[in-house]
């Protein structure tokens, strides 16, 4: 087999295959109009679209969330590798930890951590 027949059938197996679940989607489905709002979270109606605007004061809190949830991400790989490279690689993570802290003061100063 060639390597254009080769292509050329692996397209064709993408190509039914994504047909296939779109069938199976469709054969499958429930009702063919649009659900009703259906109670979520705690049981509660929901009080606004899905899509509303959401106040300007979540994006700091979500950069915050962001900044901690960075500093997790990089902290596990560095314990692993800490004993292996030795004293730069605490020095590094501090210089890391005073970055995420200069964030954390400069949030807190401007008010992100104010709740009313």
């Amino acid at each position: 087999m060639s390597g254009f027949t080769a292509a050329l059938s692996l397209l064709g197996v993408a190509v039914l295959g994504v047909a296939g679940v779109y069938g199976a989607a469709r054969a499958f489905r429930v009702s063919h109009g649009p659900l009703p709002a259906q109670p979520f979270g705690s049981g509660l109606e929901p009080a606004e679209h899905a899509v509303s605007r959401f106040h300007v004061r979540w994006y700091t809190v979500t950069m915050l969330f962001l900044a901690f949830d960075m500093e997790m991400v990089f902290m596990y790989p560095w314990t692993l590798v800490i004993s292996v490279m030795g004293p730069s690689a605490v020095i590094e993570m501090f210089v890391f930890l005073a970055v995420l802290l200069a964030g954390v003061v400069h949030a807190w100063r401007e008010g992100a951590l104010r709740w009313t």
